[in-house]
């Protein structure tokens, strides 16, 4: 019997986490608020009917100030991306490594052929880099893994006719203010992809949404799969785009702001390099051989070398609160050489 191999685009921090001290997933390390914790549980006595989507919906468009019409809810933004790679016969579709590489796999799984455009070092967006026939261009902000935050002026001018441009904004609340969020801003050719998990502690809910211009998001909803978001994701769409949520959003992103410069610092003290990151991780280059001794030592970091344009001596380390930081610190120390 053939066993396939690997797909390298589809490996995830949360397969390295398991059994391990956890600094592989970019879940925030903290307790779920109370008010979120209630609409799950709540959410339980609804559960005896098919779900109904329509009040996330309305609540994303008065959290984006957008219409109705342009907002479709998913299950994840990993839906929205094999929506997108169905969407249409794309005839160029580019995906802007390094990132999440989701997206380059679910256009592979549609059959699509993909121009990958690797940037280089330290990975800040040239748009004469891109081909000018490009039809699809697929872009995240902030870019996991590097961490960096694309300016959306700079983002909005790769729209062309006849070309849709998705920007993958599912760390953007890791970022307090969100002042490079194009979710709010209604422009021809542009999708914003956001997912809830991260940010509210909840993978296992799989609750995101898509903004746009309402013909895609139609084209969108007409090829979802009925009731793909289920009640108790709804719920969570709810209750994470509130007003109250808007308050403890901004709190966890300033913590997490705090958390990464402490895990900065003690990079920088090692001597290792990385680069200035405005998500829950940082992308650091230890050199070929660290990742394998920190999982000998107990410790998951995310590998890298399945991003395009990455290879073995980087890691991503999920941003931590300061005491766990300083065990990976430590184990970083004790795996030099």
């Amino acid at each position: 019997m053939l066993v396939a191999e690997p797909d390298p685009l589809r490996h995830h921090g949360d397969v390295e986490a398991r059994g391990m001290l956890d600094l592989a997933v970019n879940v925030y390390d903290g307790t779920r608020p109370p008010w979120l914790d209630d609409a799950l549980r709540g959410s339980l006595d609804a559960v005896g009917a098919y779900p109904d989507p329509s009040a996330a919906r309305t609540a994303v468009a008065a959290h984006h100030g957008r219409a109705e019409g342009e907002v479709l809810v998913t299950a994840g933004a990993a839906e929205a991306f094999t929506l997108v790679a169905r969407l249409r016969s794309w005839r160029r579709p580019v995906v802007v490594h390094p990132q999440f590489t989701e997206p380059h796999a679910a256009l592979a799984q549609a059959g699509h052929e993909v121009t990958p455009v690797v940037l280089p070092e330290p990975f800040a967006l040239d748009p004469a880099l891109l081909p000018e026939d490009a039809d699809l261009v697929m872009i995240g902000n902030p870019t996991n893994p590097t961490g960096v935050l694309h300016p959306a002026d700079l983002l909005a001018g790769l729209r062309r006719p006849g070309r849709l441009v998705v920007v993958d904004e599912a760390f953007m609340d890791c970022v307090p203010g969100e002042p490079e969020s194009l979710a709010g801003v209604p422009l021809d050719g542009l999708l914003v992809l956001r997912s809830l998990t991260k940010h509210w502690g909840i993978p296992g809910i799989r609750a995101g949404y898509v903004v746009g211009g309402p013909a895609v998001i139609a084209d969108l909803a007409r090829a979802q799969t009925p009731w793909s978001v289920g009640t108790t994701a709804v719920a969570a769409v709810v209750a994470c785009t509130s007003v109250e949520a808007g308050r403890e959003a901004r709190r966890r992103a300033e913590l997490i702001r705090d958390w990464r410069e402490h895990l900065e610092k003690g990079l920088a003290d090692l001597g290792i390099p990385h680069l200035p990151s405005a998500a829950s991780f940082v992308l650091a280059r230890v050199g070929d051989g660290v990742h394998a001794r920190l999982r000998a030592s107990g410790i998951a970091v995310r590998r890298a070398d399945t991003f395009p344009g990455l290879d073995g001596s980087w890691i991503r380390i999920a941003v931590r609160p300061p005491d766990t930081t300083d065990l990976l610190l430590a184990g970083l120390a004790g795996s030099a050489g």
